[in-house]
């Protein structure tokens, strides 16, 4: 059988180290809520960053080499990933992956992303199948504190669960104005490109197979608001999800944390087969609004908790 990949990989140990890699940013065009997002240049500056930020999932893609040569074909039926998002990546820098394996669990095993610099971009967990105990994001949303003094997030409680929604992925169909592409230009652009990928989803894009119509789904968040994706885990549990296949997607707000700048929804979402009752797939995201993008955030804090 063909690799379905033809990366390089380094071994030394129990250490996979994939190639550098130049990721592509995608999402420049993306807006919601009638505004442009934190991926494009001059919202994210006024934001504080030198420019439009790659988006988080797009470095994924880097990982899925490095899960198959460590569980073969069980990574695209059983693989997850877990990781905190710790810096930005934009366009031009360029970045590896590298995993080690864990030497108590065959399943399992640590993950992390660096800049050509050092700077560490993401870190968290990667594994197949389940029973390996608390994934990296599980184990930190469970040390977070509370959100105190929502303002943006004040509408809106752990529990909080929204309708099914259906959605699918052909290889042409355009994602909105949330993800301006295809999955077929998506591809042109991948850092691991795979003959595998014309009919398997890959994990990258079940991000944007999940998120792509949140809008219509929406929970009662303030806004407008500008936000990005500050930790996100995504799980097959039966999987390969399939190219133009049907599917039904769920969300539920499980955590609401915060930071001096942030406001956090974390949200499970889960995606079904139509009328099925286990789901085929899970993700876990952590939606850190900016506080400061909300124009009367100051403000409404003041009228409701005090100067």
């Amino acid at each position: 059988m063909t690799a379905p990949f033809d990366t390089p990989i380094s071994r030394e140990g129990a250490t996979l180290t994939g190639p550098w890699r130049n990721p592509r940013q995608m999402l420049a065009e993306q807006h919601y809520d009638g505004h442009a997002s934190i991926h494009d240049d001059a919202t994210a500056q006024k934001l504080g960053f030198k420019g439009g930020t790659i988006e988080g999932p797009t470095h994924f893609t880097q990982f899925e080499p490095l899960g198959f040569a460590l569980w073969g074909e069980r990574w695209f039926r059983e693989g997850c990933l877990s990781v905190h998002y710790r810096a930005p990546v934009f366009e031009g820098e360029e970045v590896r992956a590298i995993v080690t394996a864990d030497s108590d669990e065959a399943g399992r095993a640590s993950a992390r992303m660096e800049r050509l610099d050092g700077t560490e971009i993401l870190a968290g967990s990667i594994e197949v199948g389940s029973g390996h105990g608390p994934t990296a994001l599980e184990a930190r949303l469970a040390s977070l504190a509370p959100l105190a003094d929502p303002v943006v997030l004040r509408d809106v409680h752990v529990g909080l669960t929204s309708a099914r929604i259906p959605v699918r992925m052909g290889p042409d169909d355009h994602m909105g104005h949330y993800y301006p592409f295809t999955l077929a230009q998506k591809r042109q652009r991948m850092t691991e490109p795979s003959d595998r990928f014309a009919t398997a989803i890959p994990f990258e894009m079940i991000s944007v197979l999940i998120q792509h119509k949140a809008g219509e789904d929406r929970f009662p968040v303030r806004g407008p608001h500008v936000g990005l994706f500050a930790d996100q885990e995504i799980r097959l549990i039966d999987g390969p999800l399939l190219v133009g296949a049907d599917y039904e997607v769920e969300r539920e707000i499980v955590g609401l944390s915060g930071s001096k700048r942030t406001e956090s929804m974390w949200v499970k979402s889960r995606v079904y087969r139509p009328g099925e009752a286990t789901p085929v797939a899970e993700m876990l995201l952590n939606s850190a609004i900016m506080k400061e993008s909300y124009a009367s955030y100051a403000a409404e804090h003041a009228t409701l908790y005090g100067s």
